[in-house]
């Protein structure tokens, strides 16, 4: 494995989530990877924990990476920029004039610069935009940028849940239980990469089941077969990975990403009144949501035991506030 620094909070715990299994009719374990920190909570610290450490190989001074407006990675960017002692420059993603709230309101006050674009530009031109914005601090300011992708989702990101994978073996090893299943939310594909080949690499037969947010099924498919190979040849792997160790459900997206249905916020308020657990509206809910309905549809065997990642984004909850109906 490549280095990494070491910034969040781990290993983080897994509980079972004992009047949901009764319910559900599976033994329900969460692993709580919204706690690998406060400000830079979330699954995207393990990711950037391998991008850091290259960024300050490289002797860079400014982090350059992109997101919606409430995106959980660029804020965890922003506050780690902060905490390393870099400089941040965040391509957000806007339809309307945003307002200053949530992880919005955290960009800033971790001092993060702000570009903003469109959707369309950024579908197609985000990764120029990067660039541009690079080439122009180089050449204006002298400084030195590393650009991070989305979600911090390449070969190297995706290496944080490898170690997270290896962790959950671990921690099942002291339990004594077995997870049948890992369920994830699926955004940008970095954190499915990784648990999918460990899971392959270290011949755990696990179901690794990737609920998609937004793209649908062939988009992800085709991603992570890709940072999944060249992940591979980064970490030496001995496993050869191919399209059929992708496991992606994209029934749940809904009316897209980041757009909430009454039936999703219905059911965050469902399993934070069952179990004080916060779902975010945008990953966990939409994925949480996917799950249950796949049990209820005898998709997931009664009687396993699965495990579900919280890959955090509560500081996305509170834009949402207002549509919730209590």
């Amino acid at each position: 494995m490549i280095e990494k620094i070491s910034l969040a909070n781990l290993p983080t715990k897994i509980s079972k989530l004992e009047r949901l299994s009764k319910e559900w009719g599976v033994n329900l374990f969460i692993k709580r990877d919204d706690q690998t920190g406060s400000e830079i909570s979330g699954n995207k610290i393990r990711k950037l924990e391998y991008l850091l450490k290259i960024a300050l190989d490289e002797n860079c001074d400014t982090l350059i990476t992109t997101g919606g407006i409430q995106s959980n990675h660029c804020r965890a960017t922003a506050a780690s920029a902060a905490l390393l002692g870099l400089k941040c420059e965040l391509l957000l993603r806007v339809g309307d004039v945003p307002k200053i709230e949530g992880n919005y309101f955290l960009d800033k006050l971790f001092g993060a610069s702000i570009n903003f674009c469109n959707a369309d530009e950024y579908r197609e031109s985000r990764d120029k935009i990067m660039s541009e914005i690079g080439e122009r601090l180089e050449k204006d300011a002298g400084r030195r940028c590393f650009i991070i992708p989305e979600g911090a989702s390449n070969a190297a990101g995706s290496l944080g849940y490898f170690d997270a994978m290896r962790e959950i073996v671990s921690q099942e090893r002291a339990s004594g239980l077995y997870f049948d299943t890992v369920a994830v939310a699926v955004g940008s594909g970095g954190t499915y990469s990784g648990l999918c080949t460990a899971n392959k690499e270290l011949g755990l037969k696990k179901r690794v089941l990737g609920f998609a947010v937004a793209s649908d099924r062939e988009y992800f498919t085709e991603k992570i077969n890709k940072i999944n190979n060249e992940a591979a040849k980064l970490a030496r792997l001995i496993s050869q990975f191919s399209r059929e160790d992708i496991e992606i459900n994209d029934k749940y997206i809904g009316e897209g990403y980041a757009i909430s249905r009454p039936e999703e916020l219905e059911f965050i308020s469902y399993i934070a009144s069952k179990e004080a657990l916060v779902l975010d509206p945008v990953y966990t809910g939409k994925a949480m949501f996917g799950l249950y309905n796949e049990i209820k549809e005898g998709n997931v065997p009664l009687g396993a035991n699965v495990l579900f990642i919280h890959t955090g984004g509560i500081f996305g909850l509170f834009p949402k506030q207002e549509q919730f109906r209590f």
